[in-house]
């Protein structure tokens, strides 16, 4: 499925520090953000914007922030990130973002390993962080809160400070970046040990801006885009650039992730960026309330009929009088839980099944995956709804080269590779040879230059047999199943695989409760024979489209789900393998005892 992406406006910024001006004087008018607050969306122009940014920048100059100066921002996804961002960008200072969930000691790191001199926190919860590490930043001298916060400057009196500068400071500072100064470092979430400081440049970004203007789906006009990532993550702050370089409205949202579906519904988008948990989570539930048999036809007919015409071609009738059926009963009611207008979805950070992106497909909501990571300054791959292989994560964006190293390592060559990790230029992981980026993924590319990743070198099983083992093939699995939430494969140097389970409390209470079960805690039901056998049946369904070898042998379900806090996940939900391995090292020996 081949066609060529329609051209778009753009501000044609030379770096990431003279896009705001030129996106605020080019789209003037036009909302750039629209939030809640008391029950409303309200909006916010380009050209509003541009002004809350200049003030914001102005003020961090009057108290002496310089041109390479470190400026870390430690706040949730919401449009005063953007003002900050944008306006330590035009001060010619490096953002330094920080993830709302890091705990006192994570945010310590990340300030201190950067040598930031100043931080903009988000409320009295974050300050609250950074008091309790200050005694050891030597380097921090100054902390903002975009919320007013007893112990630092507000984010409105360094406004106020910014008024009484001169606009023509600003003007120099902003005309003096160079492409080859670093625009952000952006810490690794750390699922191969402490964070790294991955220094993006801001060709890196202006390359990779340009590069998804050439297949991007949405534009100016009234295409919109809900944005709930964390805009730490470098996919967000991707999408988020790219937005305001061609005129694009961001809704924002409310900060409750339980209010999501609500929101697209309120806003309507065109475009939706998210992590693999939100499509997940709906599949699961259409899954669990359908018939198997059912759910593959609709699938199949809805995939035929949206092939035909994202090909131009005619739909017969008998075809479409079949997907009419199923368009009244299934389709059009998952169209709408994403907001009913939604030409585009790009799902990232995490794997997806390719069983999830096909029934999405058929559905009408085009879920595109890609592949990249924070040193490809967010991605490599893209796949579109004109051109994609379901199973693949798609080809090279223009601009970028790919290659599979002889022990199946991808390799990455491009202008958005990064410069290095700040202060760690030795580091053996992410080493850049000859110009190619060793991206410690394993995968293989088709005839037709289709990426596809099976699984990460670090992340590879090899039982005491000597068979080598991909775990995210079953993993992903048993995710589709709607009572998961989480599923682990573990099996290293042991006998056969084995696996841990968590239980999505969302769906498994109602079901318990169904079966006249008296105690629903989470604790009681991950014991329960009754829900021991429910998550059997599935991991047995799981479990025959593998060879026996690969075959998870044993399971035992986690009292309680995994989360960031615990330093389980990653901010995008990844599971960080070895801490997961280390925390319930005791259970998974007692799945080997006697076996």
């Amino acid at each position: 499925m081949e066609a060529s992406a329609p051209s778009r406006v753009t501000t044609g910024s030379n770096t990431i520090a003279d896009l705001l001006p030129r996106a605020a004087e080019q789209f003037g008018d036009h909302p750039a953000v629209k939030y809640k607050a008391d029950g409303a969306w309200h909006d916010v122009t380009f050209a509003e914007v541009g002004e809350i940014a200049r003030e914001i920048a102005l003020g961090l100059i009057d108290l002496g922030i310089a041109a390479g100066d470190r400026v870390a921002l430690l706040a949730g996804t919401r449009p005063e990130w953007t003002y900050a961002d944008f306006a330590i960008t035009m001060t010619g200072a490096v953002v330094v973002p920080i993830y709302q969930t890091n705990s006192p000691q994570e945010c310590e790191w990340v300030i201190s390993d950067s040598e930031s001199v100043a931080i903009i926190v988000e409320d009295a919860v974050q300050l609250a962080k950074v008091v309790e590490v200050r005694e050891r930043l030597p380097h921090l001298r100054h902390i903002f809160s975009i919320e007013p916060a007893e112990g630092a400057i507000s984010l409105e009196e360094l406004r106020a400070g910014g008024r009484g500068r001169d606009q023509a400071e600003l003007d120099a500072r902003i005309a003096a970046v160079t492409p080859q100064d670093p625009y952000t470092i952006i810490y690794t979430s750390g699922t191969t040990g402490p964070p790294k400081g991955c220094v993006l440049g801001h060709s890196n970004y202006r390359s990779m801006v340009d590069m998804t203007s050439e297949r991007s789906s949405f534009g100016g006009g009234d295409d919109l885009m809900y944005l709930y990532l964390p805009l730490a993550h470098s996919f967000a702050l991707l999408v988020q650039l790219a937005a305001y370089d061609r005129g694009t409205t961001i809704a924002y949202y409310g900060g409750d992730v339980k209010q999501i579906i609500v929101e697209l519904s309120e806003t309507h988008p065109t475009y939706l960026p998210s992590v693999p948990r939100v499509f997940e989570k709906i599949y699961g539930l259409v899954s669990g309330n359908l018939d198997a048999e059912m759910l593959a036809k609709a699938v199949a007919v809805g995939g035929q009929v949206e092939d035909l015409r994202i090909a131009g071609q005619e739909v017969p009738s008998e075809l479409q009088a079949a997907y009419d059926q199923f368009d009244a009963t299934l389709f059009s009611n998952v169209r709408m839980a994403f907001g009913g207008r939604l030409e585009e979805a790009v799902t990232g950070a995490a794997p997806i099944a390719k069983e999830i992106l096909e029934f999405f497909w058929a559905c009408g909501v085009p879920v595109m995956e890609g592949y990249g990571m924070t040193e490809t300054s967010t991605a490599a791959t893209t796949s579109t709804p004109e051109a994609h292989k379901f199973g693949t994560v798609g080809r090279a964006f223009p601009g970028v080269e790919l290659k599979i190293a002889q022990d199946g390592e991808v390799l990455v060559k491009g202008a958005n590779v990064f410069r290095g990790y700040y202060g760690q230029e030795g580091t053996s992981f992410g080493t850049i040879e000859d110009g190619w980026l060793h991206t410690g993924d394993l995968g293989s590319l088709d005839d037709d230059g289709y990426l596809s990743i099976t699984g990460r070198k670090k992340d590879i099983i090899i039982t005491s047999g000597g068979k080598n083992l991909t775990p995210a093939n079953l993993e992903n699995d048993l995710k589709q199943v709607r009572w998961v939430s989480q599923a682990i494969m573990h099996g290293d140097r042991r006998p056969y695989p084995s696996m841990m389970i968590t239980l999505d409390e969302e769906e498994i209470v109602p079901w318990a409760t169904a079966q006249s079960i008296e105690d629903t805690s989470m604790a009681a039901l991950s014991q329960d024979e009754r829900v021991l056998a429910l998550i059997q049946a599935e991991l047995d369904r799981a479990n025959a489209k593998y060879a026996q070898v690969e075959q998870v042998k044993r399971f035992f379900i986690l009292d309680h789900d995994l989360s960031q806090e615990t330093g389980e996940l990653t901010p995008t939900l990844k599971v960080k393998r070895n801490v997961v391995n280390q925390l319930y090292a005791d259970r998974f020996e007692e799945l080997y005892h006697g076996h």
